[in-house]
């Protein structure tokens, strides 16, 4: 064969490939999924990452033709179920459950082996949820500027419990220091359930709580909710003002999942699961569901929740290094 004639069978060859490229990225799309997906939730079951997985997952088994298994992989702070996704192959079929522990970790740790902006995609934002700004009934307060006046008269001895240090209730706890301006001890305890049980002993004064625990006790009157951490008021008490506007107007503070996928898995695949985890998170069902748990749905396009999610990073960040905070891990 000539050298002249090899060229354009070459040619025809390059050419023929480059036209059916976009038919096989078509192919590809059509068929995802291919497999089972594991949505990876970075928290032992039973937490509100578990309940929302589930949620979602069952609904995606349903309707996309694929089990969606959940995979609970707690520890470190969620870091170790986050490191296991991030290695993940990029396809689309491994769904990480983010929250906002995924935003202050980088910041918090010395060692982190994942960068929550640069190791992952993202798909959607799942729910939000504010914190109840509560007290024990014994503190001498009614409302958000009382409290403060009564911090700043005995400096030191007011004490805020959190779920453990660094958590995002304890951040929530320093922002509000700093921008009060008053000094009060942190008292860290591992996890919800031990914080709770020493602040409705009255051993601690105050603590962000999360709705599902705080609410029925502020219902029972066993504890006073002074306000919610939210920008806006919560529909599940529209009585309580924001912290923002009983007192301080910089104030906002609320956790929030996020559905990532690992960097790298294509585009279609991530539209795909967008327009699939955002229909489920508008269904009545799924609504009322999460509704009872104090959590509102925030279903949002993979632009916002990537801006959302950077904006996350950065408030974070200023906060633990104006007050020095170091983790152990």
């Amino acid at each position: 064969m000539s050298h002249l004639l090899r060229t354009a069978v070459g040619g025809c060859a390059l050419a023929a490939i480059a036209l059916g490229a976009p038919h096989v990225r078509a192919q590809a799309t059509e068929s995802f999924p291919s497999k089972p997906f594991r949505i990876i939730v970075p928290f032992p079951p039973g937490g509100g990452t578990d309940i929302l997985a589930r949620l979602v997952g069952q609904q995606m088994t349903e309707s996309m033709g694929q089990p969606a298994v959940v995979d609970n992989r707690g520890g470190a702070g969620g870091m170790i179920g986050t490191e296991l996704a991030m290695k993940a192959p990029a396809d689309g079929h491994t769904i990480l459950v983010a929250v906002t522990a995924y935003t202050i970790n980088p910041s918090l740790y010395r060692k982190v082996n994942y960068d929550p902006l640069r190791d992952f995609s993202a798909v959607t934002l799942g729910i939000s949820f504010p914190y109840l700004f509560v007290v024990h009934p014994s503190l001498p307060v009614k409302t958000v500027k009382e409290f403060i006046a009564l911090a700043k008269a005995q400096p030191g001895k007011i004490t805020f419990a959190s779920s453990g240090t660094g958590n995002s209730n304890h951040l929530a706890g320093e922002l509000f220091k700093d921008l009060a301006n008053i000094d009060m001890v942190h008292v860290p305890y591992k996890g919800g359930g031990p914080a709770m049980n020493d602040i409705l002993g009255g051993q601690v004064s105050m603590i962000f709580g999360t709705v599902l625990q705080t609410l029925p006790q502020v219902r029972a009157g066993k504890l006073r909710a002074l306000a919610v951490s939210s920008a806006k008021r919560a529909s599940f008490a529209p009585e309580l003002p924001t912290i923002a506007e009983a007192a301080l107007p910089e104030f906002e503070a609320t956790g929030w999942y996020a559905f990532m996928v690992p960097a790298g898995t294509p585009a279609p695949a991530i539209t795909r699961l967008n327009r699939e985890i955002t229909r489920i998170l508008d269904q009545p069902a799924v609504k009322e569901k999460l509704l009872a748990m104090g959590a509102e749905p925030w279903p949002t396009t993979p632009e916002k929740a990537r801006d959302f999610i950077a904006a996350e990073v950065a408030r974070w960040s200023r906060v633990i290094n104006k007050v020095g905070l170091k983790g152990s891990a």
